[in-house]
């Protein structure tokens, strides 16, 4: 359960990056059509380019298959997204650092400065993104939890201390389990 939801995580901030690619190359390229004079082609195209083939309508699909049809920069951009989406089958760690460069090594060759930047980012964080194939069954976030709930408790059990050091070394005590000092009241 835990690895799914981190898997969604990270397809949604690199889905969310190479959409945003595929816009900016689509709004760079209607800049270039109204300013050569020609007709807009990519007029109301952005969400075709920016959804996943099958959640296309039938009308949607239909104006696709001719857009990819005509040599467009915003096309080669949503081909390459659609490429990467391979890159969520992969079993094995090994395949899928492969995959990545090859993806970015076709990124970079596309001359498509977002796409680009989106490889550059990918290979940047290569390693961070391929330790989720070395993680066997799932993950847990259940230590970390229950950490923070004893560090929560200690801090209102030290309501009321002064500084930053009395909170620091109640802590101490709490998490590494030290025997409280005795007290200097008697409370008779």
């Amino acid at each position: 359960m835990i690895k799914k939801k981190c898997l969604n995580a990270l397809r949604f901030h690199i889905a969310k990056k190479l959409n945003e690619a595929v816009d900016e190359v689509r709004r760079d390229e209607v800049k270039e059509l109204k300013n050569a004079g020609n007709d807009n082609v990519l007029e109301k195209s952005k969400y075709i380019l920016l959804k996943r083939p099958e959640n296309l309508s039938d009308k949607q699909s239909g104006r696709l298959e001719e857009l990819v049809k005509i040599n467009l920069s915003s096309i080669k951009a949503y081909l390459l997204k659609e490429d990467f989406q391979g890159f969520w089958s992969m079993r094995y760690k090994s395949w899928a650092g492969k995959f990545l460069e090859d993806w970015a090594d076709m990124a970079m060759e596309s001359e498509l400065k977002p796409m680009q930047k989106v490889a550059k980012m990918l290979r940047g964080h290569k390693d961070l993104i391929l330790n989720w194939f070395s993680v066997p069954g799932g993950l847990s976030s259940g230590p970390v939890e229950g950490l923070n709930n004893k560090v929560k408790l200690t801090i209102k059990k030290a309501y009321g201390f002064k500084t930053l050091d009395c909170l620091q070394i109640a802590l101490y005590h709490q998490l590494g389990r030290l025997e409280e000092p005795p007290s200097t009241h008697r409370f008779c």
